[in-house]
């Protein structure tokens, strides 16, 4: 039986990868998915999938660092669908490895904008409509960087443990509202952003999962339907942790 059915998600980065495999994933269990991005092509070839998967789906422009862009997400959802139910908040960007004194300012700026103003915008406008529906799910991305360092990558470790920071902090703030707020902390995922960095760096990421291999999205997506689902009803403030055993010899 479908979970989804008359419910509504947003998905703030979800153009790809582990945004992509989550919108279908929930498109497949008959949710309705407004997709966010800034890559308009990219957004639509989501829809596409979704729809093609079972959903309704609608794609809105928007780049989570600035508040008008968020807020309107928030309301093309509304004025499209009528409610908010679920929101996974996914956008992110990585920054280019290298040693600390040669990262700049603007660097630091770009990363926080999105991983972490983007994450805390977004709950901003998302909280308000889940509390007029009596409750809802927020799942958050951070990463197996936010709970353990990241050499060489020290502002994306910093700002994912904030993200982790913010979702435990609103998760107490909520927690008798009938919100229930988690954080995924995927390991090496199979996506765009681990094939963006340096062969030798990604090989080495991936040969630190005991499991022997990159995580897929769609088991991302799995873990973000099943946090949203009522299986999950007594989970909130957790970080769920994805990541093929990496983390397992670490405290």
């Amino acid at each position: 039986m479908a979970r989804f059915v008359e419910k509504v998600v947003l998905v703030m980065g979800g153009t790809s990868g582990i945004g992509r495999a989550t919108a279908v994933t929930f498109a497949r269990e008959h949710a309705s998915v407004v997709v966010t991005g800034r890559r308009e092509a990219e957004g639509q070839e989501t829809v596409r999938l979704v729809r093609e998967a079972g959903g309704a789906g609608l794609f809105v422009r928007a780049d989570v660092s600035l508040e008008a862009d968020v807020r309107d997400a928030v309301e093309q959802s509304l004025k499209t669908f009528g409610r908010l139910d679920f929101a996974f908040n996914n956008a992110g960007v990585v920054e280019e490895p290298k040693p600390l004194v040669e990262q700049t300012e603007e660097e630091f700026d770009r990363i926080f904008a999105i991983n972490v103003k983007g994450v805390w915008l977004a709950m901003k406008y998302e909280v308000p409509e889940m509390l007029k529906l009596g409750g809802g799910v927020i799942v958050n991305t951070a990463s197996v960087a936010g709970i353990r360092g990241l050499m060489q990558m020290p502002i994306y470790a910093a700002s994912k443990h904030a993200v982790v920071g913010l979702t435990r902090s609103v998760a107490l703030e909520l927690a008798r509202s009938g919100i229930r707020v988690n954080a995924l902390c995927p390991g090496p995922i199979d996506t765009d952003m681990l094939g963006r960095l340096p062969p030798s760096l990604r090989q080495a990421i991936v040969d630190r999962a005991p499991m022997g291999r990159a995580g897929r999205p769609h088991e991302m997506a799995s873990v973000v339907a099943w946090l949203c689902s009522k299986s999950a009803s007594y989970i909130t403030g957790q970080t769920i942790v994805a990541d093929g055993g990496q983390s397992a010899g670490f405290e």
